[in-house]
């Protein structure tokens, strides 16, 4: 057997676990998110001299990982399993104080839900699975600065959708 390029071999290290989870967390079923981890590494290995020349290649394999998840999600006729998962049980412990009032109002949990893609994936990853803004952005193949952005939009987006008034102190607090 061949062995690996030592970077595909570093970025499975560094992203297999981070995946898995994100996975597990859309998909409900731990065996239906390791074998989707698993064809998405083997196609990302597949192709890696050409990923390898992409502008990012974080960014490209977390889509790739998106592409997957979706796709496996349409073959079962189901939607994402992230509704009705009990991490929710994180984003109260990690944000309470700023999602204090929010956490009341039924529609907090479904307007996470309706937030655009990658506000989505942002509070997934901090809240939800507990990684830091830098560790998410590595994930997801942006900056620092753009995780940043996109939890303001949803902060607001947030606050908007289940009737509580923005208060711009959440802005100055530092995330994980």
């Amino acid at each position: 057997m061949a062995e690996l390029p030592l970077e595909f071999e570093a970025f499975c290290q560094t992203y297999h676990r981070p995946y898995l989870k994100y996975a597990l967390l859309h998909l409900g079923d731990r065996a239906a998110a390791v074998d989707t981890v698993e064809v998405v590494f083997a196609q990302l290995l597949e192709d890696w001299d050409d990923v390898l020349v992409m502008a990012s290649v974080h960014r490209y394999a977390f889509a790739v990982l998106r592409h997957a998840i979706a796709a496996r999600l349409a073959l079962s006729g189901r939607p994402t399993a992230m509704v009705e998962a009990a991490v929710f049980e994180r984003v109260r412990t990690v944000v309470r104080r700023q999602m204090e009032v929010m956490e009341s109002a039924l529609g907090l949990y479904s307007a996470i839900a309706r937030l655009p893609e990658r506000q989505l994936d942002v509070i997934i990853l901090l809240f939800v699975l507990g990684y830091g803004k830098h560790q998410t952005a590595s994930i997801m193949g942006i900056s620092p600065g753009t995780v940043r952005s996109h939890l303001h939009t949803a902060r607001r987006q947030l606050a908007r959708d289940v009737g509580v008034p923005w208060d711009s102190s959440w802005e100055a607090e530092e995330i994980v």
